[in-house]
């Protein structure tokens, strides 16, 4: 990878990539994230032109071939997200589950995130191992004033100003009522959380527009409409919701595209029938910045004599 995109991530980058997920958090207008699992899919969605990326942990768990359910561990977590980070220029949110443990392991992601490049982490209110919210119905929640104790332990390890701390409240999709869910947000906005993110299994955005209503904006609050998806942007805008989260939309389209090509290729025992509905070698070089790297040699290594 280039020089100029390739991140020594010192303190005074991550405090400046926080400083602008902060701000996106804070923005007037509705902010959207898309998610990013890898180098290449984190570098596709910032030309794309998304202001930041969510480091999802089921489809990074998904690209390492395992599930997610606290199969990948955090030191695998943060090496992806590292290499996330050297390409790209803008914030990353990343997917800490539910901290990887107790407070010990979440302060430690945490810092080792912010040292790699992160400019934030989100923590659920979950035990460990978590499972992924859509599958099953078993969705224990952690107990209100441990979970607070993750959270003060990660604001406690990294600077309020150089990383950002989301609270995610799993009350709705562990079947728990409305006031439940406002009761746990108002306990991590104690406790310091920045933003909270609250979720639903739901196929309408009824019980979030609901609870987006009754929070009145102490905290930005962040959506991810993975299950709602037929709900128009505007009525997030209406609730004054402040990030929509688009949460595994590029690992998913991979899947399904990757599949395809592999089952015509091996069809068609050929390649020529699916050119035109693949990326040209010319757009991955583009992409991973080759022009950069022949300037480089040019700067760097000695001409060849003509004689050699």
């Amino acid at each position: 990878m280039s020089v100029e995109t390739t991140r020594v991530h010192t303190q005074d980058f991550s405090t400046a990539t926080s400083s602008a997920l902060h701000q996106l958090l804070h923005s007037p207008e509705l902010t959207f994230l898309m998610e990013a699992h890898d180098a290449l899919s984190a570098a596709i969605a910032e030309e794309s032109g998304f202001p930041g990326l969510w480091a999802s942990g089921l489809s990074i768990a998904s690209s390492l071939g395992y599930r997610d359910a606290n199969e990948a561990s955090w030191t695998q977590v943060v090496e992806v997200v590292e290499r996330m980070a050297d390409v790209t220029h803008i914030p990353i949110l990343v997917d800490g589950d539910s901290g990887f443990g107790n407070f010990n392991n979440a302060r430690l992601a945490a810092l080792k995130l912010y040292q790699r490049g992160a400019s934030g982490i989100c923590l659920e209110d979950k035990g460990f191992p978590k499972l992924n919210s859509f599958v099953g119905d078993k969705h224990p929640l952690a107990d209100v004033k441990e979970f607070s104790g993750r959270l003060r332990a990660v604001k406690d390890t990294v600077p309020e100003h150089r990383f950002c701390l989301i609270a995610r409240t799993e009350a709705l999709i562990a079947g728990y009522d409305e006031q439940e869910a406002l009761s746990r947000a108002h306990a991590y906005a104690e406790a310091g959380a920045d933003a909270i993110l609250i979720h639903s299994r739901k196929g309408t955005a009824d019980e979030v527009l609901s609870f987006a209503r009754a929070w009145k904006n102490r905290l930005p609050l962040i959506i991810v409409p993975t299950k709602y998806y037929r709900t128009p942007v505007a009525a997030y805008r209406q609730a004054s919701i402040s990030t929509v989260i688009w949460a595994n939309h590029a690992m998913r389209a991979s899947v399904r595209a990757m599949g395809q090509v592999c089952r015509r290729i091996l069809s068609e025992e050929s390649v020529a029938g699916i050119e035109p509905d693949v990326a040209t070698l010319e757009e991955v070089f583009k992409l991973m910045r080759y022009d950069e790297l022949a300037n480089a040699e040019g700067r760097y290594l000695p001409e060849t004599s003509a004689s050699a």
